[in-house]
């Protein structure tokens, strides 16, 4: 069992809140349209701060725990791609402007961190208590696998947001993002921005993301410093990696497809779990090395062909799935979603 002392986990929770405070600042005190070179550079720096803490972690504990956070890591960091086209569709469909959005990522950022903080505790707390949570998080993320692949050519619809309707239906909008400003007085009335109603469509996207991030990082590991830091890296590099890749995300046609594969993986490999604690012992498990390996070489795999086929045909576009089909004006939800 991993032994983090209290010391250990005041420093990493520092260190990522520092992190997370220099990109606040730079997003509230210098709206800007980041660049290329900009981006690159922020992304070379998140990745090399992940890699870095990876080495002295396996340093540190040994190397059968530095295997779990960097198999940890490359899951959500590819779950976090999947969420960046979620972010772009979000920003497209509310128009927002240039200069606003890092300061929308970094919001969105410590809003995925803090629900992941919680879901982390609770799910530790589960695992300790019960062994069966691992039947029940391996159930879910094979449902999760099976809906996403199904719908694995779709956008999530932004606007059908329960809590984005609500949020409409409640609390005067503005038209105008009034200087970035989630509150403002137009016109001699108080009105939210529509800054603000995207945080809120950024936060419930987040939530459920949460839902299947934790249980799938929670299928290599049971340590919950292990989960809460690859979590933790993961999500750092996001705003730089949404500036970054932008316009490849585009191109990554089967990224979908690739993460319900890993998604439905993880889940089996959880279900061996429980049947090998709870059921036989002789039932087998699947090692964490395995795991990395699967996960790099589904990645690889997936980037390789999605380039492949976005060259052969420049006009098929990527999309981030989702979880249920789009809604007709009927109401009936769409039997029958297009396939790529």
């Amino acid at each position: 069992m991993l032994d983090v002392g209290a010391v250990t986990w005041i420093v990493t929770i520092g260190l990522i809140v520092a992190l997370l405070a220099v990109d606040l600042v730079l997003a509230a005190a210098r709206p800007h349209r980041v660049g290329f070179g900009e981006a690159t550079a922020w992304s070379v720096f998140y990745v090399l701060v992940a890699i870095g803490f990876g080495v002295w972690f396996t340093l540190q504990h040994g190397g059968e725990f530095g295997t779990e956070y960097f198999a940890g890591y490359l899951i959500e960091k590819s779950l976090s791609v999947d969420n960046l086209f979620v972010f772009v569709i979000i920003m497209t469909t509310f128009a927002v402007p240039v200069e606003h959005q890092h300061k929308v990522l970094t919001f969105g950022i410590i809003l995925a961190l803090l629900m992941r903080a919680i879901f982390i505790a609770v799910g530790a707390a589960l695992l300790a208590l019960f062994s069966f949570t691992f039947l029940l998080f391996g159930l879910l993320l094979i449902y999760t696998a099976v809906q996403l692949f199904r719908h694995r050519d779709e956008d999530p619809d932004v606007e059908d947001n329960a809590v984005v309707r609500a949020a409409r239906r409640v609390l005067p909008v503005s038209d105008e993002y009034v200087g970035g400003k989630l509150v403002a007085r137009v016109d001699g009335r108080r009105l939210v921005t529509p800054l603000f109603i995207v945080l809120l469509a950024i936060g419930s996207v987040d939530l459920l993301f949460a839902l299947d991030s934790i249980p799938a990082v929670f299928g290599v590991t049971e340590e919950a410093y292990i989960v809460f830091t690859a979590n933790a890296f993961a999500l750092l590099g996001l705003r730089a990696l949404f500036f970054l890749v932008k316009g490849l995300l585009e191109r990554l046609v089967y990224l979908s497809a690739g993460l319900a594969l890993i998604l439905a993986f993880i889940g089996v490999k959880l279900l061996l779990h429980w049947a090998h604690v709870d059921i036989d012992e002789r039932v087998p498990e699947i090692p964490t090395p395995v795991s990395l390996a699967v996960v790099v070489v589904v990645l690889a795999v997936v980037t390789v062909a999605s380039l492949l086929k976005s060259r052969a045909d420049p006009s098929v576009k990527a999309h981030p799935g989702s979880l249920r089909g789009h809604r007709d004006r009927t109401g009936d939800a769409d039997s029958d979603p297009p396939r790529g």
